[in-house]
Parts: C-alpha cells; sequence; structure tokens
C-alpha cells in the first residue's frame, strides 16, 4: 500500500511557462515513487491533450476533465458526462451573448465558431484552437467537459444554469463547465473509493479556482506562489512559483522527497 498520495494540476503547477514537465520536476515524481508515494494528475484537461505530460511523468492515475474522468493504472474507473440537451441549451444562451462554447471529451474536442476570447484561451495555455463543429458532435461524442468564452458573465451563466452544471473561472477569456456538482474533489473522493486508497494521507497541489475543491479535500493543501490570492487562502502551505522549483520545494516542505 503507498504511503501518501500526492495529486498535482497541470497547468502552471506541475507545467512550467512552455506548458511542459522539466526534468528537475519528472525527478521529483521519481523521488516520491522510490519513497513510496504515489504522485496522482489532478488536471481539467483530457486524456487526448496530454500523451506526452503522461510519458514524461509516467504516471497513469489521473483526475481528468475536472473531475469528471478517472484512471486508475491506466484503466477507466469512472466517467461523469454532461447530457447533449442541456449543452444544446447552453449553446443557444452562449450565442445570445455572443459567446462561445468547446465541448471536450478523451479523444477530441469542437467549437461552436472561432472568436477573439477562444483564440486567446487556447493560447493562454499553449493548446490548438479547437475546430468548429455543429450539434451533432455532442451527441455523437460523451461530452465530460466544457468551457465557454466571456470576461465577466459568471454570474449570468450560473443562474441560468447552477443546477444543470458547475462553473470555474480559469482563465480571464473563458469559464470552465461540467456537470452539476463535479469537481476535482469528487473526482479524487471516486478515485480513492474505487481504488481502495482510503485512510492514506493526502496531499495536493494547484494555483486556480478549480483547484479550490481539491485543496479543501485533501489532509494536507499545497498553493503554488503564482497562485490566485483567493486560492492560496485554501492552503496549509504556499510553496514559489512553478517555474522557481514550486513543486521541488512544496514535496520538501511535508519531506516527501
Amino acid at each position: 500500500m503507498y504511503k501518501y498520495l500526492v495529486f498535482f494540476d497541470l497547468d502552471s503547477t506541475l507545467f512550467d511557462a512552455d506548458s511542459k514537465v522539466n526534468d528537475e520536476v519528472a525527478d521529483a515524481l521519481d523521488q516520491i515513487r522510490d519513497n513510496g508515494g504515489l504522485p496522482i494528475i489532478a488536471t481539467g484537461r483530457t486524456l487526448y491533450e496530454i500523451p506526452d505530460t503522461i510519458a514524461k511523468t509516467k504516471i497513469n492515475t489521473l483526475v481528468i476533465s475536472n473531475g469528471a474522468y478517472g484512471i486508475q493504472n491506466g484503466k477507466k474507473l469512472f466517467h461523469d458526462v454532461i447530457e447533449p440537451q442541456t449543452i444544446d441549451q447552453l449553446d443557444e444562451f452562449a450565442k445570445e451573448n455572443g459567446n462561445s462554447i468547446t465541448v471536450l471529451n478523451q479523444k477530441g474536442k469542437g467549437s461552436s465558431r472561432h472568436d477573439d476570447l477562444l483564440i486567446k484561451a487556447c493560447d493562454l495555455v499553449h493548446a490548438p484552437i479547437p475546430p468548429v463543429v455543429s450539434k451533432s458532435y455532442w451527441y455523437d461524442n460523451p461530452i465530460d467537459m466544457m468551457f465557454v468564452t466571456n470576461t465577466n458573465l459568471d454570474d449570468k451563466y450560473q443562474e441560468k444554469f447552477g443546477d444543470k452544471l458547475s462553473f470555474f473561472r480559469n482563465s480571464p477569456f473563458s469559464i470552465d463547465i461540467v456537470a452539476h456538482n463535479v469537481s476535482k474533489a469528487t473526482g479524487i473522493k471516486q478515485l480513492i473509493d474505487a481504488a481502495g486508497y482510503q485512510g492514506i494521507p493526502t496531499y495536493a497541489f494547484g494555483d486556480g479556482n478549480n483547484d479550490i475543491p481539491m485543496l479543501d479535500f485533501v489532509d494536507h493543501a499545497v498553493a503554488m506562489g503564482n497562485g490566485k490570492p483567493n486560492v492560496k487562502d485554501h492552503a496549509e502551505f504556499v510553496t514559489t512559483a512553478n517555474t522557481d522549483s514550486g513543486i521541488v520545494n512544496g514535496l520538501k516542505h511535508f519531506n516527501l522527497i
């Protein structure tokens, strides 16, 4: 049995400024394993976006799509999908407000249209611009995560869809969306319960709003020095920035490496 579990967000946390895992971080993950711990990715990204990350980190247990999809040792454990009829409604509401939606699954993604905010949101995390798709895409493919472009309509979307969807402002240009009551915390709980990891000490590293449920759930929460101020309020320890050995320094603080 593992001595401890460590959950890592990717963007601006495990990733460097180029959205890559550097050698220092990869070595730290090996040290976790050598010390009897299990490193786990907990990200808003989908599986198809991170094959290079999985290869570099050698991590095969993941909570992805902001908690909607779980994998243990490379095998799917759970999957929380968004109903296509709800996506229809979100798409119409987004059009009324001049926004676009992007739908994601573990094999690909597509957008209702290309707009300036979509391009900025993708550039921010070094992701390719998704192709434009019709509504048949989310009827033909199980969708577990979305994002909608806007800069300041959080309350408007929450008021309209708060009983059907969960929203996390994770970019100045877009809001992440998952099924109602889904979060990294619910994904981690499902993983722990399904994998039999109950009773093992848990740690987590994060920087953004979508990390707050995870930081509140684990035993020991670490916020990155580059994290949002409100996220740091949920941390037991604030480490240095992701570009300044933040992962290594946080792991050393808790004597995990």
